[in-house]
């Protein structure tokens, strides 16, 4: 872990900021702030708007021209850098203690001060549209979003991240003004800092450059979830390889089973290559150079899924391969050694996963962000030792149903 007891504080500021930030004992700072502005908050009419917005943000502010934020954090050796998912979007630096104020200063400015310039949208939207087409080119990637679709169909969780190129074209700066005006707010947005920074100092340095910055209730939709229908689909792309994506709707991670899932989910087809999935796929049939079962989680819903490549005529056996290890999972209980025993490997990976410091820190923000708490692993572990085996047996039983499979092809 990356302290035995980490040291957590949070604040608020008057405009509606939250902050939160972790004391580490090192060098390098990572903050940044997470907007609750992703893909699921845009209307039909602004299909892409929240990753083009992360574009966009980086070409010119009110106080700085699109070199200046280039050039802003890596002339003392800085990093600057974001993303845009289907919950939120990310913008982050990574720096040198003494530099903390300086990252603070740019991450504020491109957040809630962009002026989204019409000559740099004409430019920049070309350069998504190479990024749209790109992701069209990697088969494996692209699947996954066209599962999603399936999964979510007719609401905005099931649309792609990246948006349509010509709808993107068709943007201009009116069009990301309204949406920034609309999401792009202190109260919408978690600053996060996990470093060597005294908390007291976090606090006055967000006070100071988030001075001129008004407090603003955010409206964000609410759209129902669509009922869920299982289908099948197999798609030709004329690819070497079949690609394959088996899964369903699962809860979210507001539901107290989310510690179970993630064990179980591991068990089935974690990184580890003990992983059912991999023994029986690759080790034992031969079928597979790789196949890993996916969790992702949302705070009202989640999704689960299993991929692998093989070869076009091996599709079907591998499905009932995979159909037999979830049958195998919701069907028989683990014995109390081999529950001890997967406990003990997932917990072995987040302690690892932790040393990533800026997937960490990533991870501390948009806990905050979404579930209003830090990320505490210590809770997590305690909560995958408490996991029972009638428990995991019953989380198995309702999410991995053979008849509510969703599966896609690409072949």
């Amino acid at each position: 872990m990356m302290t035995a007891i980490p040291t957590f504080h949070t604040h608020r500021l008057g405009n509606g900021l939250r902050i939160i930030h972790e004391a580490a004992a090192s060098p390098v700072v990572y903050c940044g702030y997470v907007v609750c502005a992703g893909t699921r908050h845009e209307d039909e009419a602004d299909a892409g708007m929240a990753h083009f917005l992360e574009h966009m943000s980086f070409k010119g502010t009110a106080r700085r021209r699109a070199c200046h934020i280039t050039n802003g954090l890596e002339r003392v050796g800085g990093d600057l850098n974001a993303y845009t998912s289907k919950e939120e979007t990310v913008y982050y630096a990574t720096v040198l203690r003494p530099d903390f104020g300086r990252a603070a200063d740019l991450l504020t400015d491109i957040v809630f001060r962009s002026t989204y310039p019409q000559h740099e949208i004409d430019r920049e939207v070309e350069v998504i549209c190479d990024e749209i087409d790109s992701y069209k080119d990697s088969p494996a990637e692209l699947i996954f979003d066209e599962f999603e679709a399936m999964l979510f169909r007719g609401h905005p969780l099931g649309r792609d991240v990246l948006g349509d190129a010509g709808r993107l074209r068709s943007y201009r700066t009116a069009d990301a003004r309204r949406f920034a005006d609309r999401y792009y707010r202190p109260a919408n947005a978690v600053f996060y800092v996990l470093g060597d920074v005294d908390f007291a100092r976090v606090v006055r340095t967000m006070e100071r450059y988030t001075a001129d910055l008004p407090a603003a209730t955010v409206t964000k939709p609410a759209l129902p979830l669509p009922p869920y229908h299982p289908e099948t689909r197999y798609v030709e792309r004329g690819t070497h390889q079949a690609h394959v994506v088996i899964g369903a709707r699962t809860f979210g991670g507001r539901d107290g089973r989310r510690a179970g899932l993630m064990l179980l989910n591991n068990i089935l087809g974690g990184p580890g290559m003990n992983s059912r999935l991999n023994l029986s796929l690759r080790e034992h049939a031969g079928l597979v150079y790789s196949v890993d079962a996916y969790l992702s989680t949302y705070p009202d819903t989640g999704a689960w899924n299993v991929y692998f490549g093989c070869d076009a005529a091996d599709v079907e056996r591998c499905r009932r391969l995979v159909g037999r290890e979830l049958r195998r999972l919701a069907g028989t209980a683990l014995t109390p050694a081999r529950l001890a025993a997967a406990k003990k490997q997932l917990k072995g990976q987040i302690g690892i996963m932790c040393e990533a410091r800026e997937s960490y820190a990533l991870a501390l923000g948009k806990s905050y962000a979404h579930y209003g708490r830090h990320r505490d692993i210590q809770a997590l572990c305690r909560a995958i030792d408490a996991v029972s085996a009638p428990e995991l047996q019953g989380i198995a039983a309702e999410v991995y149903d053979p008849e509510g499979l969703t599966t896609l092809v690409y072949h």
